[in-house]
């Protein structure tokens, strides 16, 4: 028996392939927009987190080429030797400006901020609290540090006490989604933050899928609830609102200044690349001088959550942009996600082990960018196909 053999073995998605129901790693030939190209075929893009629709935008694009032209196509190296950029530094200060801290780091990728950050603040004998619906890097980094991990009900702030009240007097940090990435719910931070404050607990709080969505500057879930204070560290990624790839730490200098030379994801891994660091800066700028955009993707917010509840679809304690049909059913969800995608709506469907098998859904989210044609014509198939499958 050899360690690779498990790979032969493994033949679930092989048989779902075989079944026409395999919805992963579909080959898009055209821009992240509203509208995609799918093999050919004219797609409605329901499933993108592009929120603010900047992906496409002239002045995100020209912002990479310039980069380019100026610094070429990448850093040959870690932030800790030769990677550091002078537009890293520019970044840095506008993120920190946005959220509201003294400092903030950048990382390759969101997935290495929340890797390297959690990994080298959580030491042996340290406590991590998280939400059991937090996102899978929470998950890692925590297992990455030396500390131990305890998970609470998920948004069920009794649990979150329960679980501070039997660690009291050690040294924790309380870390949660400002957004949650599947549920589209948000995050209780009043409680979480009083709570927190009662333990002297330290709390980090992932705005992945908050910035350019909460808040009229699009700072996200702190800020949208005046808690940036109480909030030790707030983390945040690229590759939604601000349509490049990429992700940062912002905190009190001392922190960050800890993080430089602790975090093994930063020290031992290149640097985000000049055109990806570019694109951020000017889509923070975007953000800043359209302010509309944010006011524009939740009226399609409203619009959507309203029609989609209201055609009878179970929407769960979904607030924001991330909408999910609850299906409850791994078979039904993979014909709704097929049939969807026949009409030529993409979207995509969630199964375990993402969800428990009872939880699947179909997740949905939207854009600024949206027209409302293309909403409703949206809201025509998923009325069709919901009655056809009988989940209406």
């Amino acid at each position: 028996m050899r360690i690779l053999d498990k790979c032969s073995k493994y033949q679930d998605a092989r048989e779902v392939q075989k079944m026409g129901y395999y919805p992963y790693f579909r080959v898009i030939s055209s821009e992240q927009d509203t509208e995609v190209l799918v093999n050919g075929q004219k797609m409605l893009m329901m499933g993108s987190n592009s929120y603010l629709g900047l992906t496409t935008h002239p002045k995100v694009k020209e912002a990479a080429k310039k980069a380019i032209d100026k610094y070429g196509s990448g850093c040959a190296g870690s932030r800790f030797l030769n990677g550091t950029l002078d537009i890293h530094i520019e970044l840095e200060q506008k993120l920190a400006k946005l959220v509201g801290k003294e400092s903030a780091l950048i990382f390759a990728t969101g997935y290495q901020a929340n890797l390297g950050c959690i990994s080298a603040l959580v030491g042996k004998g340290d406590y991590i609290i998280t939400d059991k619906l937090d996102h899978a890097s929470i998950i890692d980094g925590c297992r990455l540090s030396y500390g131990q991990m305890i998970r609470y009900s998920h948004n069920d702030m009794n649990s979150l006490e329960n679980a501070l009240e039997k660690i009291e007097g050690n040294q924790v940090l309380v870390v949660v989604d400002g957004i949650f990435s599947m549920e589209g719910d948000i995050a209780n931070l009043p409680k979480i933050t009083e709570i927190c404050a009662k333990y002297n607990a330290s709390l980090m709080v992932d705005e992945a899928h908050s910035i350019g969505v909460l808040h009229k500057s699009g700072a996200g879930t702190a800020m949208h609830f005046g808690l940036t204070k109480e909030t030790d560290i707030i983390m945040g990624t690229f590759s939604k609102s601000l349509a490049s790839v990429g992700g940062f730490i912002a905190a009190d200098d001392n922190i960050i200044h800890y993080l430089k030379h602790f975090s093994r994801s930063l020290i031992f891994s290149a640097s985000l690349p000049p055109a990806s660091t570019a694109s951020v800066i000017a889509a923070l700028e975007i953000m800043h001088d359209e302010p509309e955009r944010i006011d524009r993707l939740w009226e399609n917010t409203h619009f959507m959550l309203s029609e989609l509840k209201s055609m009878g679809y179970d929407t769960g304690n979904s607030n924001t942009p991330i909408i999910p049909l609850l299906i409850g059913d791994m078979t039904l969800t993979f014909k709704m996600w097929k049939r969807l995608a026949e009409e030529g709506v993409f979207i995509n469907p969630v199964v375990p082990p993402a969800v428990p098998p009872t939880g699947t859904m179909i997740r949905c989210s939207f854009m600024a960018t949206h027209t409302k044609s293309q909403l409703e014509m949206a809201l025509d198939k998923f009325e069709k196909i919901g009655k056809e499958l009988n989940i209406i």
